[in-house]
């Protein structure tokens, strides 16, 4: 018998993180390019270095995309809007290499045109979508707190409550777990922020832990949690001055904190033709439904596509033994009652709109906003009585 402690731990990014940053600017292009175009195909990867971005990929659409000032607009809604801070939006460079979508990819996707006619996926590969019922938003407990974390630092920059933080940062939470499964503690909470050279450590850890740690994650800290506020003393040099940034680096960060598998795809920059998006969303709303239901206190979809074929080649469900009916049971639900084709996720999630920029930042999941039409639960009562679980 061994007393190992089950830790579990996930980690969060601010906007001004490198690699959010791109995420965020992939994010910002495609929302405009919906905007004028709810047709819009679009592909777009965003890295940064010192004082530079370049946009690079595949764009079709009627709108015209003034992609210099869009580049330049969510460098400065992040704040970066002083060239000591890693990167200055009036100054940047961007440099641009977009080209129009492939014709053969095209016509893959297109209702009426390839070899299936019927509106196919942009891309093979296989999605994942996760729920647990562990928290309120249905999320695994490290990622939100980790989410929470980012986003007051965030917050408190910006109103000025901490007016020393600048926009670069992370947290990480490790959270203990009792043998059945459910969370106990946090046994440790990592932030690092980037900050005004001229503020001592002794300050910044003050300030972190009384007004972001503590607000945020009362409920689960105790007088054995450890703390780790800028472990390495200093961090001044920040944003893509001190590190490189590239769409789609922080996969994990945008999903379930490691919890939930990942199928590989990012989500940011891509249209909901792109099926690395569209099903995850997809597989997400069909998880969560299930688990909102009553039907598993946990629950992981894998949906898996050819591309140019509209059905998945591959439905699979997991609920970790916590499932109430059988897997065959749950698997005709989902057959029955939620959309699993291309065009089916489009529509029924009404995903050609300019919502996608708010999704980059903070994760895709677990968020209370309208827009995020994958969390709604508005399944889980009919495959409830489906189930019969309400009799």
């Amino acid at each position: 018998m061994t007393n190992r402690k089950i830790l579990i731990s996930s980690e969060s990014v601010t906007e001004g993180h490198p690699d959010k940053m791109c995420d965020i600017i992939s994010d910002s292009l495609l929302d405009e390019a919906l905007r004028q175009d709810k047709y819009s195909r679009v592909a777009i990867e965003t890295s940064t270095k010192n004082g530079g971005v370049m946009v690079f990929g595949e764009m079709t659409t009627k709108g015209y995309i003034d992609i210099p000032r869009i580049v330049r607009d969510a460098i400065k809604d992040i704040g970066y809007t002083e060239a000591s801070f890693g990167i200055e939006w009036e100054t940047c460079s961007v440099w641009v290499q977009i080209t129009a979508q492939s014709p053969d990819i095209s016509q893959g996707v297109s209702e009426g045109e390839g070899l299936h006619k019927k509106q196919g996926a942009g891309d093979q590969g296989m999605m994942y979508g996760y729920a647990c019922n562990e928290t309120k938003e249905l999320m695994p407990l490290p990622i939100i707190l980790a989410h929470k974390l980012t986003k007051k630092l965030s917050d408190s920059r910006k109103n000025g409550v901490i007016n020393y933080l600048r926009p670069d940062g992370k947290s990480q939470v490790s959270i203990e777990y009792g043998k059945n499964g459910k969370p106990l503690r946090a046994d440790t909470i990592v932030v690092s922020t980037q900050h005004e050279g001229a503020i001592s450590h002794e300050r910044i850890k003050k300030d972190v832990i009384e007004q972001i740690i503590k607000p945020v994650c009362k409920d689960w800290v105790d007088k054995n949690t450890i703390f780790h506020v800028n472990p390495t003393g200093a961090f001044v040099r920040g944003g893509p001055y001190a590190d490189a940034g590239l769409t789609g680096r922080k996969i994990i960060v945008d999903t379930y904190g490691g919890v939930g598998r990942h199928g590989g795809g990012a989500f940011s920059g891509k249209d909901p033709t792109k099926v690395d998006r569209s099903a995850a969303y997809a597989s997400r709303y069909i998880a969560k439904n299930i688990v909102a239901a009553g039907i598993a206190d946990k629950c992981e979809i894998q949906l898996a596509y050819a591309i140019g074929v509209s059905e998945p080649v591959s439905v699979n469900i997991d609920c970790f033994g916590t499932n109430k009916i059988s897997i065959e049971k749950i698997q005709d639900l989902v057959n029955e009652f939620f959309p699993l084709t291309p065009h089916e996720i489009i529509n029924h999630l009404n995903l050609r709109r300019p919502i996608f920029k708010k999704t980059a930042s903070y994760g895709h999941f677990g968020r209370n906003d309208p827009d995020f039409t994958w969390e709604k639960i508005d399944k889980a009562d009919l495959i409830k009585k489906e189930a019969g679980l309400n009799k």
